[in-house]
């Protein structure tokens, strides 16, 4: 065993028994959390280098690692993980011959708008003129496509 899931609510806790684990509501998941909540193929597990990871699968509901949402993150032993609203605690040993525990992205490293998709983020800025023609950064977005922008593309073919 490679570890445990232990319920935060009270319950049985799940052995973690491979090295990549499939969590969802299917029954052909590792290990099957079946609420409605959950996705078919919510989020996966994997044990690499003496530590945990957990990564989200495009679930609807999402996950959170100690109370922050995140699409994936090493876990560390006690860390508390949400898979939509179900939370459990991680409890395993680290390989005596693991390196320095990884580290987690900070919550502040990426804008809000980055996270959601909605900006590009380009180490190089464009630079563009200011009223003064002095250079100016400027970031790059990106539109997400809308029902609006598909009707206004139909309506142009016509």
């Amino acid at each position: 065993m490679l570890g445990q899931l232990i319920p935060c609510g009270g319950g049985d806790s799940i052995p973690l028994l491979g090295r990549k684990l499939l969590i969802g509501r299917r029954s052909s998941c590792d290990i099957k959390l079946d609420f409605p909540n959950v996705s078919s193929h919510h989020c996966e597990l994997e044990h690499k280098d003496g530590y945990w990871y957990i990564r989200d699968l495009g679930s609807s509901n999402g996950i959170k690692v100690n109370g922050e949402r995140c699409s994936d993150s090493p876990l560390t032993p006690g860390d508390e993980i949400s898979i939509a609203k179900h939370a459990f605690r991680i409890e395993y040993d680290v390989d005596a011959s693991a390196a320095a525990a990884p580290e987690r992205e900070s919550t502040f490293a990426r804008s809000l708008m980055e996270k959601a998709g909605l900006e590009v983020h380009r180490p190089e800025k464009s630079r563009m003129p200011d009223a003064s023609g002095k250079q100016t950064s400027r970031k790059q977005s990106r539109r997400v496509a809308s029902e609006d922008d598909f009707i206004m593309d139909w309506l142009a073919d016509e």
